[in-house]
């Protein structure tokens, strides 16, 4: 089998989405290494697999000298999934945070060529399509692969960061033989979500009882929201069938207005609450929605949760991890535009490490 005993590397494989990627290599026989500096990542997403002596988990940061060379040292694939990220609240009001993933993708993609890894497995970002085709939510667009190109028009520092992983990976296949692919992820939400983006702030400001019950923007704002099993099923097609850099869009095509799904998370968890706009803080672009065409081409992929299927198991995760309304709310305000780290107890005896493993506090 492809993935039986085949050694591979999880940047961020304590995050949201990259814990699930974990999840399900681990099911499928991989050997994994998880590399994470805890910034935004959480212990517990992959301690049972820490206890259980499934994988290995490396506490260091990738930008510091050495790491990156030495956790991709012995690794088949390496999955890049580790960034400084955040709803859209962070990505708008930290643009030298996000730019730090220009230093970080080009350190990583290096070390990757330096070890002779099989392939890199990029996690890229509908923000790579320009903004100026994004304005209209009146409009019935679907974002093709082909639509990224001059002039280009990424969304934000983290946008233009993504696009240039992607266009680095591009040409590390073409000139050096790296073999690669990048997966353009939309509007992820599931469980182990958190409450920077989107879908968890809803949910949670549902949880607390929230009224008036906040929306950013004007609520017309057009997106796909892709449910995170989803997502981890293309990416490792994506691994296993795309070679030459390509880019391909893992969302779904369901164009869903987001005062329309405020709506449901209403009706699903029995608030009632007079709903307030909120056009004056962060929105991002108007209408994002994925053509996955070429997914399906080449992947056999194509998105198996709806947006009510999924926002229902994840209002039942969120409702039923989730014990204190006041925990929550006094940290809820912060957390929609910041990145601040868990207090995270890490015990150091559950994760044989590479020697630059770092336990740093503010690793």
């Amino acid at each position: 089998m492809f993935w039986d005993e085949r050694p591979v590397l999880v940047t961020g494989g304590a995050s949201f989405i990259g814990s699930h990627l974990v999840d399900a290599l681990v099911a499928k026989g991989a050997r994994v290494r998880v590399v994470d500096n805890l910034s935004s990542g959480r212990f517990e997403n992959v301690s049972g697999h820490i206890r259980a002596d499934q994988i290995e988990f490396v506490r260091a940061d990738l930008t510091d000298p050495g790491v990156a060379d030495e956790v991709i040292r012995d690794r088949s694939i390496v999955f890049h999934l580790a960034a400084d990220h955040g709803g859209r609240g962070y990505v708008d009001l930290h643009q030298a945070a996000c730019g730090s993933n220009l230093a970080l993708d080009g350190m990583v993609f290096l070390a990757a060529k330096r070890a002779g890894v099989d392939k890199v497995v990029f996690a890229s970002s509908g923000c790579v399509y320009p903004n100026h085709l994004q304005q209209d939510p009146r409009e019935i667009l679907y974002l093709r692969e082909e639509l990224v190109g001059p002039p280009y028009d990424a969304d934000n520092m983290y946008g233009w960061a993504k696009l240039m992983g992607e266009m680095t990976l591009r040409a590390y296949a073409r000139d050096w033989g790296l073999k690669s692919a990048s997966c353009r992820y939309f509007t992820v939400y599931g469980e182990r979500g958190k409450e920077d983006h989107a879908v968890i702030a809803m949910i949670a400001r549902a949880f607390i009882r929230q009224d008036p019950f906040e929306v950013w923007g004007t609520g017309e704002q057009i997106r796909n929201w892709t449910y995170v099993g989803d997502i981890v099923s293309g990416t490792i097609l994506a691994a296993e069938r795309i070679d030459d850099g390509t880019a391909v869009n893992l969302g779904t095509m369901e164009r869903t207005r987001v005062i329309d799904a405020v709506r449901e998370v209403l009706l699903y968890t029995g608030r009632h609450a007079e709903i307030r706009l909120r056009p004056d803080m962060p929105t991002g672009p108007l209408n994002r929605v994925a053509d996955n065409s070429l997914a399906r081409r080449l992947l056999g992929w194509e998105p198996t949760v709806d947006l009510i299927s999924g926002l229902h198991r994840t209002i039942d995760w969120y409702f039923g991890t989730k014990s204190d309304p006041d925990d929550v709310r006094s940290y809820l305000t912060q957390a929609l535009t910041e990145r601040k780290p868990a207090r995270q107890a890490v015990p150091i005896e559950l994760h044989p490490a590479p020697a630059v493993a770092s336990t740093r506090s503010d690793a």
